[in-house]
């Protein structure tokens, strides 16, 4: 079984972890079957969110009593200290847990670091000092605030965007990591959806003895596919590798990580997926884009006020209007 130590946290886990984002999409039953699945099968790390609605309440009902044989990770959006502490009880409580292993800053739009006025990284010390976590670990979009988390030595994990597609920066982030012994989560591993060959992403991950993959996983066969890695790993090979180049060429420009930080729309776009909708509709099954709620769904774009709320929000500095409006013109003609 292919295992990784998180750097200086020490925490060896099972090179599949399990990201518990779209359980929140399915029944609690439904979650507790993948849950349990996934940990009779050796996978002892999980990662979830105050943000992923009832998703720590389903790991919660799921594996409280193995608590003490997992390492859960979860996150805080708070941006003042009232809100740090509020989140982390209500985490503790919905995980039926008194302590998490990895307690990360989710998103922030800037480094908290002590004496920045806030209070938050001063609240993580406290929470540390108390018991109530046991190491500190921020998530991040930007590669500007991950690269700052990474030199400032005040975090032991860095989550972050990290796949096949990554930029040359991202890699320096992640060898940065190793460097500096941060434990490095890798989010988005298949890219939003738009990966679609798994062994060849589970493959290219393997190459890093210091990155952490979580997989997005909502349906019992996405779990299979990923168990089935653990005894029988993916070799990147010279067919894997030349499905990596393929998907390079054609991903690897102005596209759209489906991250949904520009959400909510004003005008109901669904945008994490329109505004990938050239891309998904060459890669999936015709009849999940096409049907009439789909078409309905794109024809919102037309409706766009140009407010620019998305494109303020996004970490990748995407003109995410330009991009809907392609998408539309395109998925027409597609059409």
């Amino acid at each position: 079984m292919s295992q990784i130590i998180l750097g200086k946290t020490g925490i060896c886990v099972n090179k599949n972890g399990f990201g518990a984002l779209p359980i929140q999409r399915i029944s609690k039953e439904e979650a507790k079957l993948l849950l349990t699945k996934a940990y009779d099968n050796g996978i002892n790390f999980y990662d979830t969110a105050r943000f992923y609605t009832d998703s720590e309440e389903k790991i919660g009902y799921a594996l409280s009593h193995v608590r003490e044989k997992i390492y859960i990770a979860s996150k805080t959006m708070a941006d003042n200290v009232k809100g740090f502490w509020e989140q982390l009880n209500t985490s503790l409580s919905l995980l039926k847990t008194d302590y998490l292993d990895i307690y990360q800053f989710h998103n922030p739009s800037f480094c908290p670091k002590p004496n920045d006025g806030t209070g938050l990284y001063e609240a993580m010390l406290e929470a540390k000092d108390k018991g109530m976590i046991r190491h500190i670990g921020i998530t991040n979009h930007r590669i500007k605030i991950a690269l700052e988390a990474a030199e400032s030595g005040l975090y032991e994990t860095i989550q972050f965007p990290f796949s096949y597609l990554a930029s040359n920066e991202e890699i320096e982030l992640v060898n940065k990591c190793k460097e500096y012994g941060i434990g490095f989560i890798a989010m988005k591993a298949l890219s939003g959806g738009l990966i679609s060959n798994s062994a060849a992403a589970y493959a290219y991950l393997a190459q890093y003895d210091n990155v952490l993959p979580i997989w997005g996983i909502q349906k019992e066969k996405e779990l299979d596919e990923f168990i089935s890695y653990v005894k029988n790993p993916p070799v990147l090979n010279k067919e894997l590798s030349e499905i990596i180049e393929l998907d390079k060429k054609e991903l690897c420009a102005d596209f759209c990580r489906g991250c949904g930080y520009c959400m909510p729309c004003p005008a109901n776009i669904d945008i994490p997926n329109s505004a990938r909708m050239s891309l998904m509709i060459r890669r999936a099954p015709t009849s999940i884009y096409l049907n009439e709620e789909w078409q309905e769904k794109m024809k919102r774009i037309d409706e766009c006020i140009n407010c620019n709320h998305c494109k303020n929000h996004c970490p990748y500095g995407l003109d995410t209007p330009k991009i809907l409006k392609r998408n539309w013109k395109d998925y027409k003609q597609f059409i």
